[in-house]
């Protein structure tokens, strides 16, 4: 049986005005944009990277 892929979700909690403009990028590529709003993505590395860069604004839970 095929393990099921593990899932994030992460919750902006800072707001993105004043940081540098790749961490606001980066906080679109995760799909994010607005203090409160919350994605679930998929674990992986990318992912993790993304995460990692703009870990200050976000928090983040396994599922």
């Amino acid at each position: 049986m095929a393990e099921a892929k593990k899932t994030l979700r992460i919750t902006q909690t800072r707001s993105a005005i004043g940081r540098k403009a790749d961490q606001g990028a980066t906080l679109k590529a995760l799909g994010l944009g607005r203090i409160g709003k919350t994605v679930d993505q998929v674990d992986n590395e990318s992912i993790r990277g993304m995460i990692f860069k703009v870990k200050h604004l976000i928090e983040v839970e396994e599922i």
